[in-house]
């Protein structure tokens, strides 16, 4: 395994000038021109002390614990190439952070800066490396703005060949960025293209913080050679009126009238266009004087003008949001150790957004990490203190959203504090009836960027920006109305989901997973409202989702609404107290499960309520099974087999066959026992209820893996795993895929069998006790005895992935 060099470290970067050329010049034998130019620097780098950090295509990244050896590395690997393979080489020195992933850290963007601005065959050196090597062999290029916008660079060349003037950024107003940016670069190259290529306009939106100015910034830098006649930084946050944009414009480039650009091939970069949107037939002006202008435009809404391409700019992904956190923290506090874990905490409390990103570096310079995180629960009075050169309304992250918000008529206003009584992500739907919204309402939010669209009709407000919502919530004459009707909308859709265990219709639980958050806050309004009736019926609307992997969760709702439910209706009671148990079993609390389902069957008799003591003898089946005692577990199940069929119910009547089914097993009647779970699953898909149905096949499949019929096994559990993800069944997929893993060892896939046991064990999905993990140490030991070198190695490269990665290379 490589180590990588820590400390000062110096950092060469290559790529082949011309490479596209090259392929079709040489065509067939490129490939074998490639390897041998990959070969000869692969040596030079070696030889040097250089350790190979990143190869892409033609482009390598090494790094280099002496500078000296970069040097003489670049010196040997340019010799020793022969045309045509043109070459070019940057070189910089700094002090990056190391973490799991690799270097982080400016230094590592201006490494590569400076060997994109180089020719083919020229070696160009920073400020930092000169310094450590001293002034021999290097020739003095001046200072130089590169493309990453920062301060401008002293470059330094290696050897005395002449060449061209270096590529750096020619005259242009755009400002000077105080570091480089982080991550985007498929926005970059994905605009820098659309640009190039045929749009005219494009603007980019988001909400404020997103980072929308500074990746205008980069892709006109990115562009700058494509448009010889200037690109042109015009900011408009300062002015306050629609007419001053076009003077404005006119006055960035130098010219009397924005019609006079006409005939240059330039680019307009329109920064904050929001407050100014009346101004928008301006730009409509500027691209029908001439063909060969083009407009990059930032706005927290859409300049909805003809021609318009609108881009939306999201907040960062994880990684790239913790590597923006971690080099803004090291640039406030030097000393300051990154630790990944925690860092990608605090990225993903604030959405994501840099500015709030930015904001947060900036108060570990009094906070610890940890800290950080525990005060984040309140974004907006924490994240305050930005640069004090930046705009206003870039100070805080509460001005930043105030901004867009001021920017709405008072209509929308209301509604945007509506739409905070919604956790998570939320439908249209639910939008109208709930907060009252109207379509076109929501998607005036969407284009103010205060609201996020995401497939199909779901939506979504960032918490950073959903706690100001809150706020102007609290302000609101009939906010506790709404609330309510919070609540009652989505215990409707929870009893739509049927995923009661005691309901006859076709279960649905895709309904219910997108609104996790909503179903949370709809319990805890119930539960601080007092509305306990309402909190049990929605608690036992969820009696399948509590069990497919949030027990605990579910334990803990049922135990705060029972405690106060002495008064609750007896038929509300019972099929409460009966869907704790079932919780309390899976968690593997037996005994607290038996004594639910005791109190439960007790109401149910009381009240001659046929149904509810079917299903719960069917419950104490399983009890008397588990105690090992098969003649009262086969009294209770025929008891409530017998029940179901009268009332022709094929739901409740799959269930006690699958306990006969065991008892069958159990009794070495293997055919008996097979038959009848096979009628189980055959009357558990029939009623729509695949979370039973994937159970009952996974059943058969432990029959078949006792037998030896490895790949009947297979068969089953493929059904049971591709169901198991349907419902998002946590446990049982993770228990069908370890299954599933016997099963590819004893056919001699072990690698394959390691793989899948590897992403398992990492998900650490089992529940500590419950009745599918009793029985896991048993898998666990059938799965070793067949283990060898290939399955540690599967197992090893497993462990990086999830449950789900491999059920989908299984199914």
């Amino acid at each position: 395994m490589r180590t990588l060099p820590t400390g000062t470290v110096t950092f060469l970067f290559t790529d082949i000038e011309g490479s596209t050329r090259l392929l079709h010049e040489l065509g067939s034998e490129y490939a074998d021109v490639l390897a041998e130019h990959r070969r000869l620097l692969r040596e030079a780098f070696a030889q040097h002390g250089g350790v190979e950090v990143d190869t892409q295509g033609d482009a390598f990244f090494v790094a280099f614990s002496r500078a000296s050896g970069a040097l003489a590395a670049a010196r040997d690997a340019t010799d020793a190439l022969a045309e045509p393979v043109r070459v070019r080489i940057g070189i910089h020195t700094g002090e990056p952070v190391v973490t799991d992933e690799g270097y982080v850290g400016i230094d590592v963007h201006r490494a590569a800066r400076i060997a994109a601005v180089g020719h083919g065959g020229q070696i160009l050196v920073s400020q930092s490396t000169r310094e450590l090597c001293g002034p021999e062999g290097l020739r003095d290029l001046g200072l130089h703005r590169l493309k990453d916008l920062t301060a401008p660079e002293r470059i330094f060349q290696l050897g005395d060949r002449d060449f061209p003037p270096v590529k750096s950024l020619n005259t242009t107003n755009l400002p000077v960025a105080a570091n480089p940016l982080v991550g985007r670069a498929t926005e970059l190259a994905e605009l820098s293209e659309m640009l190039v290529d045929g749009e005219r306009l494009v603007t980019l939106t988001g909400p404020g913080g997103s980072g929308k100015t500074r990746l205008s910034l980069q892709v006109a830098a990115e562009v700058l050679d494509d448009f010889p006649g200037g690109v042109f930084f015009v900011p408009l946050a300062p002015l306050e009126s629609p007419e001053l944009v076009r003077p404005a414009i006119a006055r960035t480039v130098g010219v009397p009238d924005i019609e006079e650009i006409a005939d240059r091939r330039a680019l307009l970069l329109l920064d904050n266009f929001e407050h100014l949107l009346d101004a928008a037939p301006e730009v409509t002006a500027v691209l029908r004087a001439g063909h060969a202008v083009k407009v990059l435009a930032t706005s927290r809404a859409p300049l909805r003008i003809q021609g318009e391409c609108e881009y939306a700019v999201d907040p960062l992904p994880e990684r790239d949001g913790v590597e923006l956190l971690i080099q803004r923290a090291r640039s406030i506090r030097r000393d300051f150790v990154p630790n990944p874990e925690r860092a990608a905490n605090v990225c993903r409390r604030l959405d994501g957004l840099p500015l709030a990103l930015e904001l947060a570096a900036g108060q570990l310079r009094f906070l610890d990490a940890d800290t950080l995180v525990e005060r984040l629960e309140q974004r907006l009075p924490l994240l305050t203190g930005g640069a004090r050169d930046a705009p206003e309304r870039q100070r805080t992250l509460r001005a930043t959203i105030e901004w867009s918000f001021d920017l709405l008529p008072e209509s929308l206003q209301d509604v945007f504090a509506r739409l905070a009584v919604f956790a998570g992500t939320l439908s249209l739907e639910a939008a109208e009836v709930v907060a009252e919204a109207k379509p076109e309402e929501v998607r005036a939010l969407v284009e103010a960027s205060l609201v996020k669209a995401l497939a199909g009709t779901r939506f979504l407000m960032l918490e950073t920006i959903r706690e100001f919502a809150l706020e102007r919530l609290a302000e609101l004459q009939d906010v506790e109305a709404l609330r309510r009707r919070h609540a009652m909308y989505y215990r409707a859709l929870a009893l739509t989901a049927s995923l009661d265990t005691d309901v006859p219709d076709e279960q649905q639980p895709e309904i219910v997973f997108p609104e996790v958050p909503n179903l949370r806050a709809a319990l805890a309004w119930a539960f601080e409202h007092d509305e306990i009736e309402f909190g049990l019926a929605l608690l036992v609307a969820l009696e399948q989702f509590w069990v497919s992997g949030y027990t605990d969760e579910g334990m803990g709702w049922y135990r705060a609404f029972l405690e106060r439910a002495d008064d609750a209706p007896p038929l509300l009671r019972a099929p409460a107290l009966r869907s704790f148990g079932s919780s309390a079993h899976f968690s593997g609390d037996f005994a607290l499960a038996e004594r639910l389902w005791e109190e439960s069957l007790s109401i149910y008799e009381s009240e001659q309520n046929e149904h509810g003591i079917a299903v719960l003898l069917h419950r104490l089946s399983i009890s008397a099974l588990e105690k090992g005692d098969p003649e009262l577990a086969r009294e209770r199940a025929e008891r409530s087999l017998e029940l179901h069929r009268r009332a022709d119910n094929d739901k409740g009547a799959c269930q006690p066959l699958s306990v006969l089914g065991a008892l069958a097993m159990r009794s070495g009647d293997v055919d008996a026992g097979v038959a009848l779970l096979e009628e189980s699953a055959r009357l558990g898909k029939q009623a729509g209820w695949r979370w039973w149905h994937a159970g009952t096949q996974s059943a058969l499949a432990d029959i078949a893996l006792a037998q030896g019929r490895a790949g009947h096994a297979k068969n089953l559990l493929r059904e049971s795993i591709h169901l198991a993800c349907q419902i998002r069944d946590r446990v049982g997929l993770s228990w069908y895929l370890s299954q599933f893993a016997v099963a590819c060892a004893m056919e001699g896939e072990t690698r394959e069998a390691g793989r899948i046991w590897g992403a398992v064990e990492s998900a650490r999905a089992f529940i500590p006790g419950g009745p599918w993990p009793r029985d896991f140490p048993a898998l666990e030991q059938r799965v070793r005895a067949l283990a060898d070198d290939d399955f540690e190695n599967g197992r090893a490269e497993g462990q990086a992935l999830a449950p789900e990665d491999v059920a989908d290379a299984v199914r």
